[in-house]
């Protein structure tokens, strides 16, 4: 099942909720292009240089590729595009309520900020934390910028991700809503202007990536689930194949 966001989603390479973005700065492209027609002159010129270069970025920044990645139901797949900034085990209260293994992903300017749902299941919890805007690389961000929570169920297993926004990104977008079933790699929303994400997992779960590994939303896989919940059978926190 889509979200209902993405049920009525055309598909054009560019991520949806971005429309506003897009045209306004259309808009202002074509206004320059008028300006420099009408009134050519450096200004005229240079303002057309800045509009076009934003145009550009803005598209590119937005882009939302199509991906296929691994469905076998024990596997759990990036939720963004970027780096691995760390790969931790922690006590998570807001929804995993336990013992958890945390990896937090950056996402630059430069990396897709289409966000995607890293396992299949049914959506539990949607939250919405007002913050600051620390630099999302920081590890303060995660518990003081800008957030959202959201908290899916996989069976017996509660998988909670955080979107947080950065010192550029200030808007958070989620169309998730509880009690959406989610697939994995399904795409739910998106952070505008560079964020980081992070997943927080059931300790018998292996991560399968490390720090400064970059990863691809909805394609690379992050962990593995074994096939026991016991805390006497829990996964090693780290695992690489290979």
């Amino acid at each position: 099942m889509q979200t209902a966001g993405e049920a009525s989603r055309p598909r054009w390479p560019f991520a949806a909720g971005t429309g506003l973005e897009i045209s306004v700065s259309t808009a202002v492209l074509l206004a320059a292009l008028l300006g420099a027609t009408l009134w050519p002159g450096i200004l005229s010129n240079l303002f057309l240089l800045l509009s076009s270069v934003a145009w550009i970025s803005l598209l590119f920044l937005f882009r939302d590729p199509e991906r296929t990645g691994p469905s076998a139901p024990n596997l759990v797949l990036s939720p963004a595009d970027g780096r691995v900034l760390s790969v931790e085990e922690i006590e998570e209260r807001d929804f995993v309520q336990g013992p958890a293994r945390r990896v937090s992903i950056f996402l630059s300017l430069f990396d897709v900020h289409v966000n995607r749902s890293p396992v299949s299941g049914v959506v539990q919890l949607v939250r919405h934390r007002p913050g600051r805007f620390h630099q999302a690389f920081r590890p303060l961000a995660s518990q003081e910028n800008e957030r959202n929570l959201l908290g899916i169920q996989d069976g017996e297993d509660r998988v909670l991700l955080k979107q947080i926004a950065g010192i550029l990104a200030r808007r958070v977008v989620c169309r998730a809503c509880p009690g959406d079933h989610l697939t994995a790699g399904q795409r739910f929303g998106l952070i505008k202007f560079g964020s980081r994400v992070e997943v927080f997992l059931p300790p018998h779960y292996a991560v399968c990536v490390r720090k400064d590994d970059r990863v691809i939303a909805g394609v690379t896989v992050i962990a593995r689930k074994a096939y026991s919940s016991h805390p006497a059978d829990s996964a090693p926190l780290r695992e690489r194949d290979g």
